[in-house]
This record gives C-alpha cells, structure tokens and sequence, in this order.
C-alpha cells in the first residue's frame, strides 16, 4: 500500500462503518475516511485515482449504484468494491459491468474483505504510477521542436534514418544529429524504451 492511499468507506449502517473502520486500523491502514450517505461521499470526499471505495448497494436516497454512475460522470478512475447482501449479486453484476472493481457479500469474513480492499489498494497505485509516467511522457514531448518531433514520429514508426532524412528533405547526418536530441529530451535509453513511452503516452502512430 501506498503511505498516502486513502480507504473510502460509504455505508448508512454504523455498525458496519465502525467495524470496518477498527479492522483496517488494526492491520495498518490509517487514512480512512467512513461516510454515512452518498451524498455525503460527494459533499466532502476528494478521492485520488490511486485510492479506493468500499461501497455499499442499498442505501436511502441514493444507493450504490446511483453514486457509482455519479462517479463515473464526473470522470473520476479509482477501485470501487460493492458490499452487498446475498440477494444483491445481480445487482453487484451490474455495478461491476459499469466498471466496479470487485464485489464482497456481507456478511464478509475478515480476510476476505482485506484481500479485496489489498487487491483494489495495489490496483489503483498501479493506475495512479501509469497515469504519472503517460504525463510525464507528454510533458517530455512538449519539450521538442516541430523538427525534433517529426523524427519522433518517424523513430516510433520503425522508419530509418535514411527514409526518415527522405521523407522530411533533409540529410541524413542531420537526421542523426535530431534523433540524438530526441532520445536526450525523451530521457529514453534506447529505441524501444522510446516506442513504450510512446505507446504508453496513447501517441498515435498512424498520426506519426
């Protein structure tokens, strides 16, 4: 788990938010934060992509589902796990079809659900780490001249130098010369590590 990763708990049972809340406690996890309504979840909770939401199906006013497609309208990417009652698994399938990381029928043992909140927690730092390095990427990118990044787009297309020199009317020592100012701008060790952090940034190469 990452040190500032937060376990988001929305459930209108006290009982179970208090439980909940002293089992992750008690296994190390500090940055909880319970609520006891959705709306309240919206009111005051500012999730990150790499935190998670332990979410419970029947509610007042506005249930699980509901909040899960709020969530998703507002754009917000974290793992949400559904609590839900035995004769609540359709409904659990439909949230995971709407993008639900997992789901945990109450009542739950304790190893289940910290298995579950372990898995969401290491899926989200995962997401959160690739979200860094895409921006990271593109920040890089930015860095280049319109030259530098036609011979990007040439690199990435597995086009030589010559071809790429041809394409663009220029020699191909020069083509040398921007291809090394664009490995030392991109911060890449080699041509494939470019070609990922190019696919993994979603440049598109048949624009390139």
């Amino acid at each position: 788990m990452v040190e500032d990763q937060t376990i988001f708990i929305v459930d209108d049972d006290d009982a179970i938010r208090d439980s909940v809340t002293i089992l992750l406690r008690a296994t190390g996890h500090q940055n909880i934060e319970a609520y006891a309504s959705a709306r309240d979840f919206l009111n005051r909770a500012k999730p990150q992509a790499r935190d998670c939401l332990l979410l419970d199906i029947r509610m007042p006013d506005m249930d699980g589902l509901e909040l899960q497609t709020e969530i998703n309208r507002r754009g917000q990417h974290f793992p949400i796990v559904m609590m839900t009652a035995h004769g609540d698994v359709p409904i659990a399938v439909r949230a995971m079809k709407a993008g639900a990381f997992e789901f945990i029928e109450k009542p739950f043992a304790e190893e289940a659900l910290l298995s579950c909140i372990d898995r969401a927690l290491a899926s989200a730092a995962h997401a959160s780490f690739k979200e860094m390095e895409i921006q990271e990427t593109l920040r890089c990118v930015e860095t280049l001249t319109p030259r530098e990044r036609e011979v990007l787009e040439g690199m990435i297309s597995g086009r030589p130098n010559k071809v790429i020199a041809y394409d663009l009317n220029i020699s191909p020592r020069t083509i040398e010369i921007h291809r090394a100012r664009v490995m030392e701008k991109m911060q890449a060790r080699s041509l494939s590590a470019l070609v990922r952090m190019a696919v993994t940034a979603g440049i598109d190469r048949k624009q390139t």
